[in-house]
């Protein structure tokens, strides 16, 4: 994935079409999801005077946990290449993050899109890189020869020599040829590790990357095979042949117009804290994170970065506290707001089956390693799918999590013993999957922990 500067032109239907390859139901959310996407495409093509002042339209995704709002939210990140950041808003309360700063959430955005932007120039250098790359090793392997005066045979032989190493190291003759190369020690010095006074984040941040890029960066000599120096020396030159000035520069306007937020828990801060002691009140945390919803521009080491157009989607499950408890500020900057709805028996079946990454199919390709073949028989499913619901219904509802556990539970043996299962088919029936699970869901204690 890498990071846009320009918001996706695909259509609402087609992004969600997108979402159901991989989120079962859902629907409403997807659609609202797929509109706040399309209005950041739509922005764009206004007249400029005007571009400015269309905000986004930022949701809240009320429902319980494990029914799909992380993943709908990673997913149309991935879906669109835009800097993603999840966090949890509880964080804040909770002892020992006492007065940290929430600008830290548009901070460590900033460092996933320069790391996404980082990532596409470097693969942009790749050629140039390994072509200097195999410069520097030939110089190890066919080192230059000076020519005296007047004379140039001797340098056209040691030319002619280094491009016959350089067809034998691109065929792969080489690849074991242990050499002597320097290359660039990582960290470079000691730690050095401070405790940010309350409130003083941005001042702690700046004093540790200024003393990092202060501390020398050295070489060591290393011995290696020439196939994996030259990746290491392919490394090295990539990473000199991007300009970081201009990564920045990229990443920023991608975070200003591209970012997404996911404020996870944000329930947890609805309303005023119950409890005495140092946790912050959650009305505090809530004020806190008004200004970077609201829009305004956070310090960062690579320059300033403006929230106005970042969309924030926060999400809760809302159990004890309503989004009307929420201060009627924030309220507003969360126009839009859709319930996902709990999972029934039947999206368990669809969950284990449908998605380009169901369980079933991730399971079936981990033990296909192995040479072992599982076989679910569709009764199994059900059984599987109907277990799940009954689980989730007499414990805590973790809504698809439960799956995973269950499948865990079910195929321990066999994972266990594949090694010594190859070339056979292990099929997979109600009986075998009660076999496997009947002890722990018969004592209900039991399966509370387990399950």
């Amino acid at each position: 994935m890498s990071a846009q500067t320009e918001p996706t032109n695909l259509t609402p239907r087609e992004i969600v079409e997108a979402l159901d390859r991989y989120i079962i139901g859902q629907h409403e959310a997807k659609r609202s999801v797929a509109i706040a996407l399309r209005n950041r495409w739509r922005r764009q093509q206004v007249p400029e005077a005007l571009r400015d002042e269309i905000l986004p339209k930022n949701i809240t995704m009320i429902g319980p946990t494990g029914v799909g709002k992380t993943e709908i939210a990673r997913r149309m990140a991935r879906l669109t290449g835009a800097p993603f950041v999840k966090v949890e808003a509880s964080k804040f309360t909770e002892v020992g993050y006492v007065g940290r700063d929430v600008e830290s959430i548009i901070r460590d955005l900033t460092e996933v899109g320069i790391a996404m932007v980082r990532k596409e120039q470097m693969e942009q250098v790749q050629d140039a890189a390994r072509l200097h790359a195999e410069d520097r090793l030939l110089e190890i392997l066919v080192p230059s020869v000076n020519p005296t005066p007047g004379s140039t045979a001797a340098a056209e032989n040691a030319s002619g020599t280094r491009e016959k190493f350089r067809a034998k190291l691109r065929a792969g003759e080489l690849d074991e040829k242990p050499v002597d190369v320097d290359v660039a020690e990582r960290g470079g010095g000691p730690m050095i590790e401070f405790m940010p006074l309350s409130g003083m984040e941005s001042m702690d941040m700046n004093l540790k990357d200024m003393l990092s890029s202060m501390m020398p960066k050295g070489k060591k000599r290393r011995r290696m095979p020439v196939r994996e120096a030259l990746d290491i020396l392919q490394q090295e030159e990539a990473e000199r042949l991007i300009d970081m000035d201009e990564v920045s520069r990229v990443a920023i306007q991608s975070v200003e117009q591209n970012g997404i937020v996911f404020l996870d828990e944000i329930d947890k801060i609805a309303g005023r804290s119950q409890t005495n002691g140092p946790d912050v009140s959650r009305e505090g945390v809530q004020r806190d994170l008004l200004p970077i919803v609201e829009g305004s521009t956070v310090n960062t080491k690579h320059g300033p970065v403006r929230t106005d157009h970042i969309l924030f989607i926060a999400a809760g499950a809302f159990h004890v506290s309503k989004p009307a408890d929420l201060i009627p500020e924030l309220q507003g900057r969360f126009p839009i707001r859709v319930e996902l709805k709990p999972l029934s028996k039947e999206d368990f079946v669809r969950i284990l089956t449908e998605p380009d990454n169901a369980l079933i199919k991730q399971y079936t390709e981990l033990l296909h390693t192995e040479d072992v073949t599982l076989d679910f028989t569709p009764e199994s499913i059900q059984e599987l799918a109907a277990i799940a619901y009954q689980v989730n219904a007499q414990n805590e509802n973790i809504g698809a999590r439960r799956l995973h556990t269950i499948l865990e539970k079910t195929l321990e043996d066999v994972s266990f013993e594949a090694p010594n299962l190859k070339g056979q088919t292990i099929t997979i029936t109600p009986d075998y999957i009660r076999k496997q699970l009947g002890t722990i869901l018969a004592d209900q204690d039991l399966s509370r922990y387990i399950l």
